[in-house]
């Protein structure tokens, strides 16, 4: 098992259960060294000071905070874990709400949740309580050295947490929303089809990043010694100026790359019903 990236308390009333959270997602690709390329040398990154231009031991550096152009304060890391609030340690239910009230733009990183031996039953009895509800919960937490707001949700007979932004985090942009525009009813009704038509359960193993995997074939062609053919390009798009007459073009296409499995499985519907009558009929 990993190591775990917070330990401590969940309490919720007079609840209070161990704790451990693990990082449930992190981004993952190919990564890059910087080279001297006369020579293909790993270039190495150093701290100068700019007063001595001198190279700085790390052992040298402290954390300062600039309160005036070009003057600060020093931060010390005791200093830090005096003013550490309860939440580093203790992690309180402030509430539940409805899921479907928290807007998905307020979350950050994701984490599994895991229970020491201690808290198995507690935990258990909370992770049950959310899946047969449509409340999750929202807590506080401190961790790489600030507080969080979480969302705590049941997930598959656990609890994952997710940490978010606070509202004044998250950015709002001038102008954004619905466009100022009229739309016709057989437009909408033709959009609703395509949506229909693409529809599909979800399934994230399906998607992959697609340029990871010609950033890897490029690397073996360069082992290999042979050449790097480019990738075909989209073609550049045009305005849409008939959209009624895009979106049937669109439908039509979708329509003949519908999965045969999909298919036979509508057409199968109605020969279900064929001894009798449907649901909606009885």
């Amino acid at each position: 098992m990993p190591s775990s990236v917070w330990s401590g308390h969940l309490t919720f009333g007079l609840i209070s259960m161990p704790v451990r959270l693990f990082s449930g997602a992190r981004s993952s690709g190919i990564s890059f060294n910087m080279l001297h390329r006369p020579d293909k040398v790993r270039v190495k990154q150093q701290y100068i000071c700019p007063a001595e231009n001198v190279v700085v031991d790390r052992s040298e550096i402290v954390k300062g905070y600039e309160f005036r152009k070009d003057e600060y304060i020093v931060i010390e890391p005791d200093e830090i874990k005096k003013i550490e609030p309860q939440t580093a340690k203790t992690m309180e239910i402030l509430e539940f709400v409805k899921a479907s009230e928290v807007d998905p733009v307020y979350f950050e990183s994701s984490y599994y949740m895991m229970p020491e031996e201690a808290g198995r039953r507690p935990y258990a009895l909370l992770s049950k309580a959310l899946e047969d509800s449509e409340y999750v919960a929202i807590a506080k937490i401190t961790m790489h050295n600030r507080e969080y707001t979480v969302f705590l949700r049941p997930h598959e007979g656990g609890l994952m947490l997710h940490t978010m932004y606070y509202a004044e985090e998250v950015r709002k942009l001038e102008g954004f929303g619905a466009p100022d525009v009229e739309l016709k009813e057989a437009e909408v009704k033709v959009a609703h089809q395509l949506i229909d038509a693409l529809a599909d359960e979800w399934d994230p193993e399906k998607y992959k990043d697609t340029f990871q995997e010609n950033l890897k074939k490029l690397i073996e062609t360069k082992l290999e010694g042979g050449e790097v053919t480019a990738v075909e390009k989209p073609k550049k798009l045009a305005p849409v100026v008939d959209l009624m007459a895009a979106l049937k073009q669109s439908l039509a296409q979708m329509e003949g790359k519908k999965k045969p499995a999909a298919t036979a499985s509508k057409a199968a519907a109605p020969a279900a019903g064929a001894g009798g009558k449907s649901r909606r009929q009885r």
